[in-house]
């Protein structure tokens, strides 16, 4: 994504900071429907979110009951009435007026982003990028969408027309909030859909933001809601009768959850699950290119990212010179204030978060698994930052693929790093996994590189890279890591659908 997006966006000179780690305390509504924020009842159970970097109460989280889900879904299904009779170039102009009013507040968004995830501001300000590069994608696409006509005999014929589904229903994750809900209402209102968005309550606020950018652009009030809470808010909307598709980005136990609540209502679903994906390296590949592929699989946004290739598999020919150099790399990461431009992992998204990734390190130990470097809680010397939820990014050796931290998805930063010595060997070790979602080969063999990738069981790989995501092209997983793609031509397939209409130019050929 780095040098995808670095070659799209014009970059400023400088950075003006707006903000500080510890100095933000958010006070507005974070519910947004009918075309503003919305306030709940005082009765309404408030739940604390906090900011990764320091460890404070960032604001207090109103979350949406039945009759706050209700006026939300009202609002997107009076909205829809409206945008599905516009052109696709109507719908476009608006769209593309959101991307440039995101562009312009680009620094802004990033910065908020940080305060409620706790990733680096570098990395922050991509995902910015990434959320608007997809919002300009589908506003392109959006004039384009068109039916087939079919010529029958006798002069009759049959057309189709590509039609909006309704009201949607995007759900997101923690790990990249404002990405998310660019890349799921981008999709759905470019096929003249509506949208409901649930952020994780984890991280609720620039979902808000990119709200009420779409009704800056012109988008007609409850185009596009947020609802914010947890569990109980997800299950209203993936039951309302007037939801006509739910795409959801999490863990593979709650996506199971969702399929069968949408599945009640025989609702379609896009989920975009969870990982366990294997990087495979060759003896004949660019070492360090490797090793800058590894970091990018297993480092990024502190580890917290479902495609990470966590399981790093290493021809035993180069197997020292690459974990020596990995360490190397891996101590020289920059920990602490992600609102820095110096820092390169910022913190865990919440102390639960960061004990359960810690817990894994330690059972690996038990197991037999070395640790080469990391693995532990990390204390900035900054002490405003002393409470924040930081950890040494770590890599383990002499993993094996019983291991959990082998087995299970961690979502932290840990790299296990395995030895294998044939093709045919890895390619049965990196399949045996329940999930698909992602995997990668470094090697200078051309004929091998598509080879292997062939037999890799996942639905997004990388040959010589890893962790891009252009927004041109789809991504999401097989198996159990999810259905149906999220980006590029074919998402239109996932918001919308065929309607076949037959045209008959004679009389009835009756058998009565």
């Amino acid at each position: 994504m780095l040098q995808r997006l670095r070659g799209s966006m014009r970059w400023p000179a400088a950075a003006t900071r707006c903000l500080s780690s510890g100095s933000v305390d958010i006070k507005v509504p974070l519910n947004f429907w009918a075309g503003k924020r919305q306030t709940s009842p005082d009765e309404c159970k408030k739940e604390s979110v906090y900011e990764p970097a320091t460890g404070r109460v960032l604001c207090l989280l109103d979350p949406c009951g039945a009759a706050e889900v209700d006026q939300a879904v009202s609002a997107a299904l009076s909205a829809f009435g409206h945008w599905r009779k516009m052109s696709g170039m109507e719908r476009a102009r608006i769209m593309i007026e959101a991307a440039h009013i995101i562009e312009r507040r680009r620094e802004e968004i990033a910065e908020m982003e940080v305060v409620n995830n706790g990733k680096s501001i570098t990395e922050a300000r991509l995902d910015v990028d990434s959320g608007r590069l997809c919002i300009e994608y589908y506003a392109a696409l959006a004039s384009t969408l068109a039916g087939q006509h079919v010529q029958l005999p006798g002069g009759s014929f049959a057309y189709t027309r590509r039609e909006p589904l309704g009201v949607c229903v995007g759900i997101g994750a923690w790990n990249y909030p404002f990405q998310i809900a660019a890349w799921k209402s981008a999709p759905a209102l470019a096929c003249g859909n509506s949208m409901v968005f649930k952020p994780s309550p984890v991280t609720p606020v620039t979902a808000v933001m990119l709200a009420e950018i779409y009704g800056e652009a012109g988008a007609p009030d409850g185009l596009f809601n947020v609802v914010q809470g947890g569990q109980e808010t997800g299950s209203l909307l993936c039951h309302h009768p007037d939801v006509a598709k739910v795409s959801f980005t999490g863990s593979v136990p709650t996506g199971k959850k969702i399929m069968e609540m949408a599945s009640k209502g025989v609702k379609p679903v896009t989920l975009e699950l969870g990982g366990k994906s294997p990087l495979i390296v060759f003896q004949d590949g660019d070492l360090q290119n490797a090793v800058s592929g590894a970091l990018m699989a297993n480092f990024l946004s502190q580890g917290q990212v479902c495609s990470n290739g966590t399981r790093v598999f290493v021809h035993k020919d180069i197997l020292p010179e690459f974990v020596e150099e990995v360490v190397k790399r891996t101590r020289a990461i920059e920990i602490g204030d992600p609102l820095l431009e110096s820092t390169r992992m910022g913190a865990l998204v919440n102390h639960t978060h960061l004990e359960k990734v810690l817990s894994f390190v330690d059972q690996a130990k038990k197991e037999g698994a070395t640790v080469l470097c990391g693995g532990e809680a990390f204390v900035p010397s900054d002490p405003k930052l002393r409470g924040g939820f930081y950890m040494t990014p770590c890599v383990l050796g002499d993993c094996t693929d019983a291991m959990t931290c082998v087995k299970e998805e961690i979502f932290g930063p840990v790299m296990s790093v395995l030895s294998f010595e044939t093709e045919e060997e890895v390619l049965l070790r990196a399949n045996d996994t329940t999930m698909g979602l992602a995997a990668g080969v470094f090697t200078r063999d051309v004929k091998r590189a598509h080879r292997v990738v062939e037999h890799l069981k996942a639905g997004s790989c990388f040959i010589n890279n890893y962790n891009i995501t252009p927004v041109e092209v789809p991504f999401g997983g097989f198996k159990m890591s999810g259905i149906g793609r999220e980006n590029g031509q074919v998402t239109v397939e996932y918001y919308s659908q065929l309607k076949t209409v037959f045209v008959e130019m004679g009389d009835v050929d009756s058998l009565f």
